[in-house]
């Protein structure tokens, strides 16, 4: 499965749904124009009322608020995406450049593994299937029991190894689902609010509402920030495993002895880190800027990133203990 896809496949949604806007500014225009009836109305009799001169200024507001939803989808969203659109491209820069490094790395840690299972006499056999042959022909028919064995021990190898794929391959897909259930409802949420956004500024117009204008602003680009702050932890995580990744290599060539499982099970547990971590990505995006609102979204879904966490993790232990009780008592 593709998670790039799906990732442009939202943002491919998000600018589909842009043209919606358009709608909901002939509704607002007239939410609008009534309300700065009564805000010019109002103020000007005050100021006749008391014998005062007329103050201009702030009977500018709901004109300039009007023209904001007459070309909301270019003065309001283009000027918004276009201001945080190069934190974006930044964070994912790093993230990609990252991702490089950690599958070169990658790449070359499984190769040293091969060799240095491959140079131990003890150990060729498990991973070369020539030398695993070779031994097979210098044994005869008296060494039935030492070639059983041989077989037993290749394939517990090859069942420890194929354990470890499938949970690295678990974990990594549900890291990858996590990435994609935050930009779900990132898309979903700026989508809302990039389509009702003129009615929200129309209802800004009138008396007692001016703070949604405010909160619009700061929930819109709270929510823009999950895509950078998502970006910056998967960077984050990427060069842990990049450290990881050189300090295996290093000690593969220069340890002969040294065992990778270790660092196997370490990397297992980041990723579970990682899976719980992607779901504070609100909370992150909610102290650089404040939304008002929005506590409850982020507490309800920590909780659940932590349920699902400890479920990905009791489910991998107990699989993982189980395979290693079998393979030390076997």
């Amino acid at each position: 499965m593709n998670f790039t896809n799906l990732h442009e496949i939202l943002r491919q949604l998000y600018q589909d749904m842009m043209p919606l806007c358009g709608d909901m500014a002939e509704v607002a225009k007239g939410i609008a124009g009534l309300g700065a009836l009564f805000y010019v109305a109002s103020r000007v009799w005050q100021s006749l009322s008391r014998a005062e001169p007329i103050d201009m200024y702030p009977l500018l507001r709901p004109f300039a608020i009007g023209l904001c939803i007459m070309f909301f989808p270019t003065i309001v969203i283009g000027t918004v995406n276009g201001v945080l659109s190069p934190v974006v491209q930044g964070t994912n820069k790093m993230l990609t450049n990252q991702t490089f490094d950690m599958n070169a790395y990658r790449a070359e840690k499984d190769k040293l593994e091969y060799e240095a299972l491959k140079r131990n006499p003890e150990t060729a056999y498990l991973v070369d299937n020539d030398v695993f042959e070779e031994q097979l022909d210098q044994l005869g028919i008296t060494d039935a029991a030492q070639i059983g064995g041989m077989y037993i021990e290749r394939g517990m190898y090859s069942l420890k190894k194929s354990v470890q794929n499938f949970f690295r391959e678990l974990l990594e897909l549900l890291f990858q689902a996590a990435a994609l259930v935050i930009d779900v409802i990132r898309t979903f949420f700026l989508i809302v609010l990039a389509i009702l956004g003129p009615i929200a500024f129309a209802i800004s117009v009138w008396d007692g509402f001016q703070s949604t204008l405010t909160q619009w602003f700061t929930r819109y680009i709270s929510v823009y920030l999950w895509l950078p702050a998502s970006d910056l932890f998967s960077c984050i995580l990427a060069r842990i495993q990049v450290l990881m990744l050189q300090n295996d290599i290093t000690e593969l060539q220069n340890n002969p002895s040294y065992s990778v499982d270790a660092s196997n099970a370490v990397y297992i547990v980041f990723m579970i880190i990682g899976i719980i971590g992607y779901f504070t990505i609100p909370t992150i995006a909610g102290w650089i800027i404040q939304a008002g609102g929005m506590g409850n979204l982020g507490k309800n879904v920590n909780n659940t990133a932590t349920k699902a966490g400890a479920l990905a993790g009791g489910g991998a232990g107990a699989a993982a203990g189980n395979v290693a009780g079998k393979l030390m008592g076997r």
